[in-house]
């Protein structure tokens, strides 16, 4: 059994060299699945600053979307990291199938979507009329074939339930090196048409990767008939949890959709400076998202086990890592502001103003950090509406409501945005360290034993 290979005693568990074994992988996946999205952006900065725009306006929306498979990949994540330290190895091979069957009928609905009703959703985004057509030629391509980050996402979750955080961290990097290498052909002759392209042809080549060590690896197996009888209640448990869990998520990027829009209104200087600020943010959180997935995995199995106690420590500890590294990450960022954004424009105006969003951005990754692990961790134990519900109200009240009043009201423009974003984090980071603290996330066991 795989986590009886990987982690067969207490100690394992709770010592921060298995930790790091578990995050290192999740963090180098997790940057080079960003990349993919973000190379694009890098790539064709070159040839049109329009472009970029362009492209960061249609990955806001891809975000969203993607969120659909996330519903059912998070909660596989969740049961079955709890069904494998309860033992219950049928109950692993029926969600397996479910969240593939699932997935793959998500991802045709979104994948229409995309396609027939991208342009009505970037003229309620208040996208410029300079960037429209290629922000819809991009998404249009992208979305037709987005099946394969459907069925990426869904074995992805696999691994990690399973501890296979190396396997899968290899294919990113495939992915990465597939996607760069088409790049640097179809851009200069297609634009933003060839980078949408190359990413497709890079996530087919991942999921046939996955796929293939799937079936080697696993002793578990994937029936690839429809089941019979249908297992409603694996059905039914999935999305139980993974409705409220992505429902978290979904509410956090349809907010920034709508915190675009604000910035859109302000012109290409501002728009290029969020798409930049952005991608140099992420690497802010990077850290704290891998390190939170590995403890959600931990947790997962913790509460399956009964081991309530050490889930509480393990998450303490994780806690304070996840804060100082984003603490020193988004510093360094501020720091270096000025050298880094020319690395993507000479535009002296998206320079200054980027340099002023990364000092906000400081204070903005301390909570996000906070909101990241606890979020996580909560719904690892299967506590799972209580972040939804807060994470809903203070990202459209105070995030989404902070940037209209500050951003758009006040006149303050970008940096308004970014306070009200920040004050959401810190917020919420509150909130759910009481919420931790109080203990009452104990009694939320999903799976029996």
């Amino acid at each position: 059994m795989i986590w009886g290979k990987h982690m067969n005693n207490l100690e394992q568990y709770t010592n921060r060299r298995t930790m790091l074994k578990l995050t290192w992988p999740i963090f180098i996946e997790i940057v080079l699945q960003m990349l993919v999205g973000n190379m694009d952006q890098v790539m064709v900065s070159r040839y049109s600053q329009n472009s970029v725009g362009a492209i960061g306006n249609a990955n806001q929306i891809m975000n969203v979307l993607l969120l659909t498979f996330s519903v059912i990949s998070m909660a596989t994540t969740i049961l079955v990291s709890q069904y494998l330290g309860s033992n219950s190895y049928q109950r692993v091979a029926e969600t397996y199938t479910i969240a593939i069957i699932v997935n793959l009928l998500f991802s045709l609905i979104v994948s229409g979507v995309l396609v027939v009703f991208n342009q009505p959703i970037f003229q309620w985004m208040h996208v410029p009329k300079e960037l429209m057509h290629e922000s819809s030629q991009y998404i249009s391509v992208i979305g037709a074939f987005i099946s394969f980050q459907a069925i990426f996402l869904t074995f992805s979750a696999f691994f990690r339930s399973n501890a296979w955080m190396k396997e899968s961290m290899y294919i990113s990097v495939v992915i990465n090196l597939l996607n760069i290498l088409g790049n640097t052909f179809l851009i200069p002759k297609s634009g933003v048409v060839g980078a949408a392209i190359s990413s497709n042809i890079s996530r087919f080549v991942g999921v046939v990767l996955i796929i293939i060590i799937f079936i080697k690896k696993s002793h578990i197996k994937i029936s690839v008939r429809w089941p019979k009888p249908f297992p409603v209640k694996q059905l039914k448990s999935l999305l139980a949890i993974g409705l409220p869990s992505a429902g978290e998520s979904l509410s956090y990027n349809f907010s920034q959709i709508v915190i675009m829009s604000f910035a859109n209104t302000f012109g290409t200087i501002t728009i290029n400076t969020k798409v930049y600020a952005g991608m140099f943010a992420m690497l802010s959180y990077l850290y704290a998202s891998a390190i939170g997935q590995a403890q959600q995995i931990v947790v997962g199995y913790f509460i399956g086990a009964k081991m309530l106690d050490e889930a509480y420590l393990g998450v303490r500890k994780t806690l304070n890592s996840a804060v100082k590294i984003s603490l020193l990450i988004s510093t360094t960022l501020f720091l270096f502001s000025s050298y880094t954004f020319r690395l993507l424009t000479d535009n002296p105006e998206v320079i200054s103003l980027g340099k002023i969003i990364m000092g906000i951005e400081i204070f903005l990754e301390v909570g996000r950090a906070v909101n990241i692990v606890l979020v996580r961790a909560l719904q690892g134990t299967g506590d799972i509406r209580y972040p939804t519900i807060v994470g809903i109200v203070c990202q459209w009240v105070i995030a989404v409501g902070g940037s209209l009043v500050l951003g758009v009201l006040l006149d303050m423009g970008l940096v308004g945005i970014w306070i009200g974003m920040a004050m959401d984090e810190c917020i919420r980071a509150v909130i759910f360290m009481f919420r931790w603290k109080s203990g009452k996330w104990r009694n939320k066991r999903i799976v029996e034993a």
